[in-house]
């Protein structure tokens, strides 16, 4: 198995819960200390720092939203002053004000040891050619990923998203051999490879780690087929420190989260109560080790599952299973939640259809309805009318299986849907227009 660091990645829960509980203690008393929100929000609840003296009283501080963050735009939930803050990211803002997050020298340093932490877990070494294909700028992805490289001792390639058939080339050339960038954008290059008449086997890409949006099992298998690679799951969100806060080993069965920086809990989105580590609800992480941004129960709105058990890998931290979505990408039809996952997974099982869609939710009178429009292959495309009608019906009816509701389909020609070269858009919710 691929270890970055043993000593920590494979720490007996023991000492882990013991370290935990110390940094907690930390960093509840700093941010009451430091940051006057999180101190008037503790105020409210009736908590002091020194009521922390256990893990389990982690329960008793406070959520933390991505709303507390817009509300002290710019710096109001830093910990430090501006003067030891060496780097700012942002989120685009296209919803409201965006969320900025900060970091101090110590925590790039930290954010560097968790990314090559994740990447040496995906088999990269200082013999890797890493091409990292995911946004450079304001966003984490980009930045975060080439430091974690560099620490390796990697050699990097940032060419960043976008002009696809140059980054092939770039990719064929330099004899890249892993790949990291979102998986929906890992889909599209394989389209334009096939395009430049390039195959997998001409380059020397050996596997993928794709984060930045929930991916199903199916999805993995599409790009392990595709691409002739191990795609591996990376979890990370800018507010918590970027990418690199969960990654999968070779085995697969969950994503490491590095616990001696991060505690995650499960809870209901709805009730806010705290669930057991295998019911499916909302994950919510607290730092422990950040100094400019440290976040106290941040909700991430990811729904997902947690298991402390003891990986095959020997890893001991706890894994949280792929995303399944986001409590608030969700959308309700007719009192079901369906996520766009749920719909790919399905999707991606049926020859003749390609692993591109868009959920398109609208009412027509008082009645929510649920159209998806799948791209199908040429071969499909371009067969008779006849069998286009029975690969529409027969996605029809076993989304219908699947979900629960009926659901209109609108087959489209191939490359008609709108590509990303970052996170893919998958649901139109006309309702809210």
């Amino acid at each position: 198995m691929n270890y970055w660091d043993k000593e920590k990645e494979c720490m007996p829960r023991e000492y882990l819960e013991k370290l935990q509980l110390r940094r907690l203690q930390e960093t509840v008393y700093r941010v009451y200390a430091f940051v006057p929100a999180y101190r008037e929000k503790m105020e409210q609840a009736g908590v002091k720092p020194e009521d922390i003296r256990k893990i389990e009283d982690l329960n008793i501080l406070p959520f933390t939203t991505k709303q507390d963050l817009r509300d002290n735009y710019p710096f109001g939930l830093f910990a430090v002053p501006m003067s030891d803050v060496v780097r700012i990211h942002s989120s685009s803002g296209t919803t409201g004000k965006p969320t900025v997050v900060g970091y101090t020298s110590k925590d790039i340093d930290t954010w560097a040891e968790l990314m090559a932490r994740a990447l040496y877990s995906a088999g990269a070494s200082r013999y890797s050619v890493i091409q990292n294909s995911y946004g450079y700028g304001l966003f984490t992805g980009g930045l975060g990923a080439h430091y974690g490289a560099e620490k390796i001792g990697a050699s990097v390639i940032p060419t960043s998203g976008g002009n696809t058939k140059r980054q092939i080339m770039l990719m064929q050339d330099f004899g890249s051999s892993i790949l990291t960038c979102t998986p929906s954008y890992a889909l599209f290059m394989h389209e334009v490879m096939l395009e430049m008449g390039i195959k997998p086997s001409d380059l020397k890409l050996k596997a993928g780690v794709f984060g930045a949006e929930p991916w199903s099992e199916n999805m993995r298998r599409e790009i392990e087929s595709k691409l002739e690679i191990d795609a591996y799951d990376i979890y990370g969100l800018s507010e918590i420190i970027g990418p690199g806060v969960a990654i999968e080993c070779p085995i697969k069965n969950g994503l490491h989260i590095a616990e001696d920086h991060f505690i995650p809990e499960i809870i209901d989105p709805e009730t806010c109560e705290v669930l057991p580590d295998s019911a499916p609800g909302e994950l919510v992480l607290t730092t422990v080790t950040k100094e400019a941004l440290p976040i106290i129960r941040y909700r991430t709105r990811d729904l997902s599952t947690l298991n402390r058990s003891v990986c095959e890998c020997g890893r001991t931290h706890t894994r949280m299973a792929k995303v399944l979505g986001r409590s608030d990408d969700m959308v309700i039809i007719r009192g079901v939640n369906v996520f766009p996952s749920m719909v790919e997974s399905v999707l991606l099982n049926i020859p003749g259809v390609e692993p591109h869609y868009l959920l398109v939710v609208d009412r027509r009178g008082n009645l929510d309805e649920l159209e998806v429009h799948v791209e199908v292959s040429e071969s499909v495309f371009s067969d008779e009318v006849r069998k286009m009608e029975n690969l529409g019906l027969q996605i029809g009816k076993e989304l219908e299986s699947a979900l629960g509701i009926a659901v209109r389909v609108r087959l489209v020609e191939p490359k008609t849907l709108e590509r990303s070269e970052g996170k893919a858009k998958r649901v139109i919710d006309k309702r809210k227009l």
